[in-house]
């Protein structure tokens, strides 16, 4: 398949007339091309118009449809071959293997939500038959189904080329919600986002699906963005990325005449605990495991553990030993975009300046241009609760340690935290004590607790949560990964006396999709 550097909007390939965006392969900083000339505000208003025009339609389609559209993205993905995996490696510097990895688990992604769909709980269905008899007044009967918020803005994210972009999570929940969907494809792989939105847009096609369901557009800063979250047909956003971003255009849906929800997952440390029992016995493989998990593609997940947190003593100066050994043999890998090479600069480079933090060890450093070397530091306790630098994210394979003099300051540390996407406890049984105690500040700090594994890697499941309180996410009731996520695209509504010819299907007597429904408060099975 050629790459035209046009924008997708409905069946259409439309070329844009601003500043181009141009994607740069980071391991040589060789401009790609095509340009991918950036869109207006008559862009945003065709793609938002179109998405509207089919809210309606596509809504209302069979989940049996529904499930063939998103399985057949999937196939579309991967019919794309080895154009799909040389342009993504190309435009990230990610190798071959991570690429053909990401590609798996997005579109095993998406048959995980064609599989929700078939199964109908989403729908949360209940039924309060009348009761016309009871006294002192009677029931009418009441019945309840979730149904689609209306359409979904969705921005691809700089650090998953496929999984968190053009059909990505955020997409694939929202179309499985029954949410037409429009893009805003990140700048750093356009050429992926036009294939893989070329694949969105055949599978439209092949399903019959009304055009507006899906487009895909371009823009160099944030005009487009801004403009899209802005349109009155929008009904929510789904964003990965900068707290700086997530928060710009929180602040854009707020301030619309009808404020809509922006699901942005912004900011994490992901803190990592290290109990003594577990240091004692373990503190050389901890110390592997650990650098292993802070290299993993440059440091460049959301979930990478940028802090430890451990009481001083023997064990943990063998594990800051042995983690610092590690580090000194990492080598240097690429950073996804120049940008993120110069803000991960800049972070290291905030730590080395500060006096309260002291660099351990740092990996190769590298021939290439965006190479990320690896830096590991030390920091006492008090110094972090008192130094804001010491807590801020630094995006890439950089990790803080953190010594507290007893488990009363590493519980001080703890409730210091801001909100966090995982937390990560590492004990043996001797621990189990301790840990407890601390349990019920990590439930209020993360999305997700970790025992005994390492936070880099989110499982595509039903029970995944890849969320948190704020900054990890700007809403800590949702979730961007697992079966969970479709209920951001959802809103209940409770219908009231209507003929069961007027009802929709999930909700009409006979139960004729055959689903699990709260029937007079009994669980009734399809």
């Amino acid at each position: 398949m050629n790459l035209t550097g046009e924008m997708l909007i409905g069946q259409q390939a439309v070329k844009g007339t601003r500043e181009a965006v141009w994607a740069i392969n980071p391991a040589t900083n060789e401009t790609l091309e095509p340009p991918y000339l950036g869109g207006t505000q008559e862009h945003v208003d065709q793609a938002c118009g179109l998405a509207w025009a089919a809210f309606d339609r596509y809504r209302e389609t069979s989940p049996e449809l529904r499930a063939d559209f998103l399985q057949a993205i999937a196939d579309e993905i991967e019919a794309l071959g080895d154009t799909l995996i040389e342009r993504a490696s190309a435009e990230t510097g990610l190798p071959r293997a991570r690429i053909q990895g990401e590609r798996g688990r997005t579109c095993s992604q998406l048959r995980m939500f064609a599989r929700t769909v078939r199964a109908g709980e989403w729908l949360d269905v209940r039924v309060d038959n009348a009761l016309p008899e009871r006294q002192p007044l009677p029931r009418l009967d009441l019945r309840q189904q979730h149904v689609a918020l209306g359409p979904v803005v969705v921005f691809g994210a700089s650090n998953f080329p496929l999984a968190f972009s053009v059909a990505g999570g955020d997409t694939a929940s929202a179309l499985a919600a029954g949410c037409p969907v429009v893009v805003k494809a990140h700048g750093a792989h356009p050429g992926t986002s036009e294939l893989v939105g070329r694949a969105v847009q055949a599978a439209v096609k092949k399903c019959k699906l009304p055009d507006g369901v899906f487009s895909l557009l371009f823009g160099a800063g944030r005009e487009v963005g801004l403009a899209l979250v802005s349109d009155r047909r929008i009904k929510a956003v789904g964003f990965t990325g900068s707290r700086s971003g997530g928060m710009a255009l929180c602040k854009a849906a707020q301030a619309r005449h009808e404020p809509i929800p922006v699901y942005a997952e912004m900011s994490s440390i992901n803190p990592v605990f290290l109990f003594s029992a577990a240091l004692e016995s373990q503190h050389q493989p901890l110390a592997q495991a650990f650098v292993s998990s802070l290299n993993q593609g440059a440091g460049q997940f959301c979930t990478n553990p940028g802090l430890v947190i451990a009481v001083k003593g023997a064990a943990l100066d063998a594990f800051t030993a042995a983690a610092a050994n590690a580090v000194m043999c990492s080598p240097a890998q690429t950073m996804l975009t120049p940008t993120l090479f110069n803000a991960f600069e800049e972070g290291v480079g905030a730590l080395l300046q500060s006096a309260k933090a002291v660099l351990v060890a740092a990996g190769s450093k590298g021939d290439g241009p965006n190479q990320c070397q690896s830096r590991l530091f030390t920091a006492q306790a008090a110094d972090f609760l008192r130094e804001e630098q010491l807590q801020v994210e630094v995006f890439g394979a950089a990790s803080l340690i953190v010594q507290c003099a007893d488990m009363a300051e590493l519980h001080q540390v703890a409730e210091h935290l801001e909100g966090q996407l995982t937390a990560t406890i590492h004990m043996d049984e001797g621990d189990l004590e301790a840990v407890r105690g601390l349990l019920p500040t990590l439930e209020r700090k993360a999305g997700r607790i970790l025992v005994n594994s390492w936070p880099t890697g989110v499982e595509v499941c039903d029970a995944m949560v890849h969320g948190g309180p704020f900054p990890a996410t700007s809403d800590s009731r949702s979730t961007s990964v697992g079966t969970a996520a479709i209920a951001r695209f959802l809103r209940p509504v409770c219908y009231q006396n209507l003929p069961d010819a007027l009802l929709p299907s999930a909700i009409r007597g006979d139960n004729p999709l055959k689903l699990s429904r709260l029937v007079d408060g009994q669980r009734e099975h399809s």
